[in-house]
C-alpha cells in the first residue's frame, strides 16, 4: 500500500520548488527510492545523469491530474537511492538491474508509458529491449543511444572516468552552481533556482557515476527490435550530445516520431516545461487506450 510521503525541501534554494505533497506517495520495500502520483496509466519517469527524480516535479501531478498513475525513481546512485562506496558496482548494467527490480515490485498489471531523459532514455531502450511485451509507447528526451553522441570533450572524459569521479568528489557545489551560469546557453535558459537545483542533485549523486558512460554499449544495431511508439525529444542546442545524432535515432526506430525543441539545450524538460509537457501528454493521450494482449489460460 502507497503512503503519504513529504519530499524535503531544499532550504538555500530560493522560492519553491517541490512537488505538491498531496499528490506524492513514497513507495515502501523498494530498493530504489521513488514517489507515485495519481491512478490509471502506469507511467515511468526515468532521470538522466547525476539527476534526480526531482527532475520531473512539474510533468508528474500533471500526469497525475490527466489520470495516469506516474512514477519518477532515483536510479542507482543517484537522489536518495543506494550509493555503495565501490567503484566498479557502477556499471550500465547494475542501473539497468536495479531498475528492472525495482519496476518487478511494483507488480503493475497494466502496459507501461516510459519517459526517459539522456541516460534515463538509455534505460528505457534497454528495457524495452528485455521486455516488449511490457511497453506500451516511450517517450525519450535527449536521449543517450551511442557513445559517439558526446561532445569532444565530454568523449575525453569518458575515456578518463577517474578524472570526473575526483572532481565531483572534491568541487564545491557552489562551484558547481557557478560552471552552470557561465554556459551561455544555460544562463539564459534556467533560473538561479532551476540552476542550483540542478547542481544540488548532481553534488548528491555519488561521485561514481561518472563510471557509468564509459560502461554504455552503442544500441544502434538493436534499434530496429524496439517495435513500439516512441516519441523522440530534443533540445536544438543541446551541448552534451550532439544534436544531429536523434533524427538518426528516429529513422532507426520503426515506429519513432520527432520533435525539436528550438533555443533548448540538454533540459528541455526543464527549460520549457509547459510546452514539453504538452507534446508529452499528447502523445501519450494517443496511445493510452491500447493495451496488452489477453493472457493464455494454457
Amino acid at each position: 500500500m502507497l503512503k503519504e510521503m513529504k519530499i524535503p525541501q531544499i532550504d538555500t534554494v530560493p522560492g519553491d520548488i517541490g512537488m505538491p505533497l498531496s499528490s506524492t506517495s513514497a513507495i515502501p520495500g523498494q530498493t530504489l527510492h521513488s514517489i507515485s502520483a495519481g491512478e490509471g496509466s502506469p507511467t515511468i519517469l526515468v532521470h538522466g545523469l547525476a539527476a534526480s527524480l526531482h527532475d520531473w516535479e512539474v510533468l508528474l501531478p500533471e500526469l497525475a491530474s490527466y489520470s495516469y498513475q506516474a512514477f519518477a525513481v532515483d536510479l542507482f546512485g543517484h537522489g536518495d537511492s543506494p550509493k555503495p562506496e565501490l567503484p566498479e558496482l557502477y556499471t550500465i548494467s547494475t542501473v539497468i538491474e536495479t531498475f528492472e527490480a525495482w519496476i518487478e515490485k511494483l507488480v503493475l498489471d497494466s502496459p507501461l508509458m516510459l519517459v526517459g531523459h539522456s541516460l534515463g532514455g538509455h534505460v528505457c531502450l534497454q528495457y524495452s529491449l528485455r521486455h516488449p511485451e511490457r511497453i506500451k509507447c516511450m517517450v525519450l528526451i535527449d536521449p543517450f543511444f551511442r557513445p559517439t553522441q558526446l561532445s569532444p570533450v565530454l568523449r575525453l572524459f569518458n575515456k578518463r572516468p577517474r578524472v570526473g569521479v575526483k572532481a565531483l568528489q572534491t568541487v564545491p557545489l557552489s562551484l558547481i552552481d557557478t560552471v552552470l551560469g557561465w554556459d551561455p546557453v544555460n544562463a539564459a535558459q534556467y533560473s538561479p533556482q532551476a540552476r542550483w537545483r540542478i547542481a544540488y542533485y548532481c553534488k548528491r549523486a555519488s561521485p561514481n557515476i561518472l563510471n557509468i558512460p564509459s560502461t554504455i554499449p552503442d544500441l544502434t544495431a538493436d534499434l530496429h527490435r524496439i517495435d513500439i511508439p516512441c516519441l523522440i525529444i530534443w533540445g536544438s542546442k543541446d551541448f552534451t550530445l550532439k544534436p544531429d545524432t536523434f533524427n538518426d535515432l528516429v529513422a532507426q526506430l520503426p515506429k519513432a516520431a520527432g520533435h525539436e525543441i528550438n533555443d533548448c539545450g540538454h533540459h528541455p524538460h526543464i527549460r520549457k516545461p509547459v510546452l514539453v509537457n504538452r507534446i508529452i501528454l499528447d502523445f501519450l493521450n494517443s496511445h493510452r487506450q491500447q493495451s496488452l494482449p489477453a493472457a493464455s489460460d494454457q
